[in-house]
């Protein structure tokens, strides 16, 4: 398909890709004492302090989640990798899924995740195998929130840096973790005013590019106060005769700590050409 890295109110590259297939055809309770602390913190600021906590933690592995609804259609990219949270650096491995028919399975897509930047391998018809596609995040009109099929992790993060409203939902139990859930709504342009460098001018992109700047999800922290799960709802202008897009990002957070070995490509593996049609 071709590339749409410059459009307008709406997600390109690889969510572009998915919207063309989409338009072409409460659990365990914890102790008395840790749910009474987690109601007495006052939850907007708790989610204000998410992605620094993230960023002492250090590193995670990470599953991401990314539903497309449009038309009556809906499909489902998943990812799987690793973060680096101090470095602002992840590597993660991205499947589409089949074409409508089931007749068609795409290659895993393999994606690096820098500060303002990324870079895909296996992108699409045209690039040679041993080369990257780089896109600029601050350019995405969705800030790369949906671009890519995932949301970065710590961008992901960052958006909660915009909460305007939130509740404390209760203490429950995820992957055998007990978390604290909390639900509320951000608002992007508050959110780049408090992001990290490279995620102030994506999230600003994001705020103006998006149907709606505000934000509903909903998070679970454990008990050092970092993201286990976090869920967003985005939604996106997908064209003139196709509606609003709405989007579901959820990302998964797990083994702090594990070692993450990331090398960006240099300047000649980068595929400065035209991605052709699928």
């Amino acid at each position: 398909m071709a590339e749409r890295q410059r459009r307008t109110g709406g997600a390109v590259v690889v969510a572009g890709l998915v919207l063309c297939v989409c338009v072409g055809t409460s659990g365990c309770s914890g102790s008395g004492a840790a749910a009474g602390d987690a109601r007495a913190a006052d939850p907007v600021e708790t989610l204000h302090r998410v992605a620094d906590t993230l960023v002492a933690a250090g590193s995670s592995k990470a599953r991401t989640s990314m539903e497309m609804a449009t038309g009556g259609t809906r499909v489902t990219i998943r990812g799987e990798g690793v973060y680096d949270y101090s470095r602002h650096l992840g590597r993660l491995k991205v499947l589409l899924p089949p074409d409508p028919a089931g007749t068609s399975e795409h290659r895993p897509i393999t994606e690096l995740l820098a500060p303002g930047a990324l870079f895909m391998k296996n992108r699409g018809a045209g690039v040679p195998a041993d080369k990257w596609v780089r896109v600029d995040t601050a350019t995405l009109s969705d800030g790369n929130l949906v671009t890519g099929g995932v949301t970065d992790p710590l961008a992901a993060a960052e958006v909660l840096r915009g909460t305007r409203t939130a509740t404390y939902v209760g203490e429950t139990q995820l992957a055998g973790t007990a978390v604290r859930h909390y639900r509320g709504t951000a608002d992007l342009a508050r959110a780049a005013k408090g992001a990290s460098e490279g995620n102030r001018g994506p999230l600003a992109s994001a705020a103006k590019g998006f149907a709606s700047a505000e934000v509903p999800f909903d998070v679970y922290l454990d008990a050092e106060g970092r993201i286990r799960k976090v869920r967003h709802r985005f939604s996106f202008v997908g064209g003139e005769h196709n509606g609003n897009v709405a989007v579901a990002s959820t990302t998964l957070l797990y083994d702090f700590g594990t070692p993450v070995h990331v090398r960006l490509p240099a300047a000649g593996d980068i595929y400065a050409g035209r991605i052709a049609e699928e």
